[in-house]
């Protein structure tokens, strides 16, 4: 058996049963988050143990929310290579910078992290139609592990999205609807068929689970790092579930005293044609208004309105960290960068962190005798028509 112990509410701290699915908390319509306790956990699990494990992200089973070991679907997904990059650290006069190579994943992305405990756990509730709306990468990984769990995923993507997200989820077994308009576009046409059919809502931050998948990557930071975490964690920002699920890892090892109160400032990058979180940060807002009229070529960048928008800032205040934007220009240059200087073969989101630093190595909000981590969040194949010409053809 695991160790989750209950949802709460991350805006009104209600508790709400674990027991059952759950989307948004019944009284405030905010994510809830999973608890664990953390006490027993520890004792069943110390850190020295994990060298034994298989190399995926359910070495931290004890954390997670699958308590049924067959529950646990898996296509290899986590324990992605953090690379030292020392081609670029040379090119822009850093000490010590890493790359968290997440293109690695099954599907391309992080996003099968997320998905990967998203759907184990929605099969262990007995869930067996999901709805998922996408701008591409999640609805990969939701279709594919929704394959796995036998389980009828039903797929809401701009109509507009690469080719090669499409194709992957229709070979996956979903079934694709293609919309005229934006992802919120998507998520209002995906309400209305969970509402119609019962399907369970698999959105981003309003269903508790994908957010402990993608907390892993701070758990695997920490391990990788010899549990010494770096100083600053660049990270490309859509819904932003990744950072929120890395601060809430680092919260969790310190209770288990698997590391101390030492914390990295974390740095949200975002594409200036969508930035309603860097505009939110620079205004000292605690949420951010809606981005009108989103347009960039990262698509996992291209999220006019978060539902965790809250917790990504309260992210950025409690971590005294960054916001920052960068144009389309610059984020497939670096991309690029990425590749040629460390044979990364990267997305856009991941071009647009490199951007991000250089964009604050220059402002000296980030120092370049610090320790720096960098998120590629996924694989640059399903972005062919962006490096036609060598990225010249944008």
């Amino acid at each position: 058996m695991g160790f989750l112990t209950h949802l709460e509410c991350s805006s009104c701290g209600e508790r709400a049963d674990a027991s059952r699915p759950q989307n948004l908390c019944p009284r405030c319509d905010r994510p809830l988050l999973a608890r664990y306790d953390l006490e027993l956990a520890g004792r069943a699990l110390r850190r020295h143990a994990l060298c034994d494990r298989e190399p995926t992200l359910w070495r931290y089973a004890e954390l997670l929310p699958v308590g049924d070991k067959k529950q646990r679907l898996s296509l290899g997904e986590g324990f992605t290579p953090l690379l030292r990059a020392r081609n670029l650290e040379k090119l822009l006069g850093c000490e010590e910078l890493y790359v968290k190579e997440e293109g690695l994943n099954p599907t391309g992305s992080f996003k099968a992290r997320g998905m990967a405990v998203a759907i184990s756990r929605a099969s262990e509730l007995g869930v067996r139609e999901l709805s998922i709306p996408s701008a591409g990468n999640a609805a990969g990984a939701a279709s594919a592990y929704a394959a796995r769990a036998g389980i009828q995923a039903h797929v809401f993507m701009p109509r507009d999205v690469p080719r090669p997200f499409i194709t992957e989820c229709r070979a996956l077994g979903a079934e694709v609807t293609l919309i005229d308009g934006m992802i919120t576009d998507c998520g209002r046409v995906a309400a209305e068929g969970v509402q119609r059919f019962g399907r369970f809502d698999l959105s981003t931050l309003k269903e508790p689970y994908r957010l402990e998948g993608k907390k892993t990557m701070g758990y695997e930071l920490a391990e990788q790092l010899s549990w010494r975490l770096p100083d600053v964690i660049v990270y490309p920002t859509g819904g932003g579930t990744g950072l929120v699920g890395m601060w809430k890892a680092f919260d969790e090892m310190e209770t288990l005293g698997w590391i101390d109160a030492r914390r990295p400032r974390m740095v949200v990058v975002q594409a200036e044609g969508c930035a309603p979180m860097v505009t939110a940060h620079e205004e000292g807002r605690e949420t951010a208004e809606p981005w009108a009229e989103p347009r960039t070529v990262a698509d996992g960048l291209r999220v006019p309105a978060a539902v965790g928008d809250f917790l990504i800032l309260r992210t950025l205040r409690e971590s005294h960290g960054a916001a920052v934007a960068v144009s389309d220009d610059q984020l497939t240059r670096d991309a690029l960068e990425l590749g040629r200087c460390e044979g990364i073969f990267a997305c856009p989101e991941g071009g647009a962190a490199l951007a991000g630093l250089r964009t604050l190595l220059d402002r000296g909000v980030i120092r370049r005798d610090e320790s720096i981590v960098l998120l590629n969040t996924g694989s640059g194949h399903k972005y062919e028509q962006l490096w036609a010409n060598g990225g010249d053809g944008l």
